[in-house]
C-alpha cells in the first residue's frame, strides 16, 4: 500500500496537469494572439471560440495543486517556497485575465484596457508557468527535507527559456484551435501564425532536449545510459514525425488535424519530462514516496477524488460536445455571453 498509493496519486496529479496544459493552453494561446488583430469583430469571434470552455478548463489546475497539497505535503512545502514569486505572478495574471474576459463584453465601446489586460494576463500566466516548470527541471535546493535556497533561485537562463518556450507552445495551440474553429480571415491569419510558431516551438524543444542532459547529469544518465538509449530514441523520432505532419496539414488547409498534432507534441514533451524526472517529485532529491502523506490520508482523499473525477470528466466532455457539434464560429455570430 505504501508503495502503490503514491504512484496512483502521482498519476492522478500528472493527469490533471496535462489536462490543464492542453485545455487551458489553447485558450491562453488565444489571449497571447489577441493583440495580433485590430478588428473588433475578429477579436469578438476569437473570444467566442473559447467562451464556453475557459473557466471549466482551470478546474484541472485546482485539482493538480490541491492534489499535490493533500497527497504530497512535503513536496508542496518545498515547491511553493522555491517558487513563491512566479506562482503569485501566475495567479494574479490569471485573475486579471479572468476579470477582463468577463468585463470586456459589458464595457464596450470603452474596453481597450480590458483587451490589453486579457492579452497581457494570458502571456504573463503562460510565461510564469514555464518558469516554474524550468525551476523544477533544473532542481531545487533541499536540506533536511526543507527548501534551503534563495528567493530568486528560480530565475535562471534555463527557466526563462522554458517560460518563453511555453508561451510559444500555448500560442501554437491557440493558433491551431482558431484554424479548427473559425473561417475566413481569422482562419487564414491563424494558419500563418501556426506556420511561424511551429518551427519556433521545435527549436525550443530541441534546445531543452539538449540543455537538460548536458546541464544535468541525472538526466543525462537517464537518457543516454544503456539500455535506455536503445528505447528512448523513439520519443524524439515521434516528435519530428508529428511536427512534419502538423506542418503538412497546416499547408494543405486541414482544420482539425493541426490542432490534434499540436496536442500530441505537448503530450510527447510531457512524456519526455516524466522520463527525465521520475521518481523525483522535487528533483533531484525528494521522490514520490518520500514526499507522500501517510496512507490513511491518501486513501481518504483518494475516495473523494475517485468520486469527483468522473463528474469533472463528464462535464468536460458534455460541454465540448455541446458547443463543438454546431460547427465553426463565424464573424458576427452571437456569442456565448
Amino acid at each position: 500500500m505504501e508503495f502503490y498509493l503514491p504512484i496512483v496519486w502521482a498519476v492522478l496529479i500528472a493527469t490533471a496537469v496535462v489536462m490543464y496544459v492542453i485545455l487551458d493552453g489553447f485558450d491562453l494561446g488565444i489571449g497571447i494572439l489577441f493583440r495580433f488583430t485590430r478588428k473588433e469583430e475578429e477579436r469578438d469571434t476569437m473570444i467566442n471560440t473559447i467562451a464556453p470552455f475557459w473557466d471549466g478548463n482551470e478546474t484541472w489546475l485546482i485539482l493538480g495543486g490541491g492534489g499535490l497539497w493533500v497527497a504530497f505535503p512535503q513536496a508542496y512545502a518545498i515547491i511553493m517556497p522555491a517558487n513563491y514569486l512566479p506562482v503569485i505572478v501566475m495567479l494574479l495574471a490569471l485573475i486579471f485575465r479572468g476579470v477582463s474576459f468577463e468585463f470586456r463584453s459589458v464595457a464596450k465601446p470603452r474596453h481597450g484596457a480590458w483587451d490589453l489586460a486579457f492579452g497581457a494576463g494570458s502571456t504573463v500566466a503562460a510565461f510564469a508557468q514555464g518558469v516554474i516548470l524550468g525551476s523544477l527541471i533544473q532542481g531545487i535546493t533541499v536540506v533536511d527535507g526543507k527548501f534551503a535556497g534563495g528567493a530568486f533561485d528560480w530565475l535562471t537562463p534555463f527557466s526563462v527559456m522554458c517560460g518563453v518556450g511555453l508561451v510559444l507552445g500555448y500560442a501554437l495551440l491557440g493558433a491551431t484551435w482558431l484554424v479548427a474553429r473559425t473561417e475566413g480571415d481569422i482562419e487564414a491569419r491563424a494558419r500563418g501564425h501556426a506556420r511561424m510558431l511551429l518551427p519556433a516551438v521545435l527549436v525550443f524543444i530541441a534546445v531543452v532536449s539538449l540543455w537538460t542532459p548536458l546541464g544535468f547529469e541525472r538526466i543525462q544518465e537517464r537518457w543516454f545510459s544503456t539500455p535506455n538509449i536503445y528505447f528512448l530514441w523513439v520519443l524524439p523520432a515521434a516528435t519530428l514525425l508529428v511536427a512534419a505532419g502538423a506542418w503538412r496539414w497546416i499547408g494543405q488547409g486541414a482544420t482539425v488535424k493541426p490542432f490534434i498534432a499540436s496536442i500530441v507534441l505537448f503530450l510527447l514533451c510531457y512524456v519526455g519530462l516524466g522520463i527525465s524526472t521520475f521518481p523525483y517529485l522535487v528533483p533531484p532529491s525528494v521522490t514520490v514516496w518520500q514526499a507522500a502523506a501517510v496512507p490513511d490520508s491518501q486513501i481518504f482523499t483518494l475516495i473523494g477524488v475517485l468520486l469527483m473525477l468522473p463528474i469533472i470528466l463528464s462535464y468536460t466532455v458534455f460541454v465540448y460536445w455541446t458547443f463543438l457539434r454546431h460547427g465553426k464560429v463565424t464573424v458576427g455570430s452571437e456569442g456565448y455571453h
